[in-house]
């Protein structure tokens, strides 16, 4: 379940390899990779995804099975 900060959602880590189907492992690859310039952390330090980051995500997502399939 998405939490709200200042007005705005946000995803766990967990929550958005679920919503976008890619595995932890990907996601930090793409993290390292630098695909989200802005990393947001909550008072715990771990990662905190917006819905604009899982569309990213998830275009990033869709730009690789293109290039896969074609």
């Amino acid at each position: 379940m998405p939490i709200k900060i200042d007005s705005q959602h946000f995803y766990s880590t967990t929550e958005t390899c679920q919503k976008t189907g890619i595995s932890r492992a990907t996601l930090y690859r793409w993290l390292r990779k630098g695909l989200l310039s802005k990393q947001r952390k909550d008072r715990r330090g771990w990662r905190l995804f917006t819905a604009e980051d899982l569309q990213k995500i998830q275009a990033e997502t869709r730009r690789i099975e293109i290039i896969e399939k074609g």
